[in-house]
């Protein structure tokens, strides 16, 4: 499977294109939500999510019939952002099982900025990483 080709056409919320990724009988699961999907559920709240969106993978790895991929998804106008974590489990090439978990990027806690530890890993509303 190309995995670029899938991160493109999730990003682009391409209706057409998105079921082909996938065996008939899939399963599509969102923990941090706690929501199970078919495929047909899945190409459906994927594609009517509201705003254009843009993206980018952040680092992928396969080990045998698992790709695990690490992305950055932003509206266009970047005015937020998520973290996603899919492991997803291929047979024939094809995903038959994917499990994902989101997250709204933002600030450190209060009670971690006042310990002054740590730096930022990118600036502000970039895709840069912080000296």
């Amino acid at each position: 499977m190309n995995i670029q080709a899938f991160w493109q056409d999730i990003i682009s919320q391409n209706r057409e294109k998105l079921p082909a990724y996938f065996h008939e009988n899939a399963v599509i699961r969102w923990h941090c939500s706690n929501e199970q999907f078919t495929v047909k559920e899945y190409v459906r709240v994927n594609c009517d999510y509201p705003s254009d969106w843009l993206g980018e993978i952040e680092r992928v790895e396969e080990n045998g019939d698992t790709v695990i991929l690490a992305g950055r998804v932003f509206p266009v106008d970047r005015s937020s952002s998520f973290h996603v974590v899919s492991f997803i489990r291929l047979t024939g090439g094809k995903i038959r099982e994917m499990d994902e978990y989101w997250a709204d990027d933002g600030e450190a806690p209060e009670w971690r900025r006042q310990m002054k530890i740590g730096r930022p890993i990118r600036e502000k509303n970039s895709g840069e990483q912080a000296p």
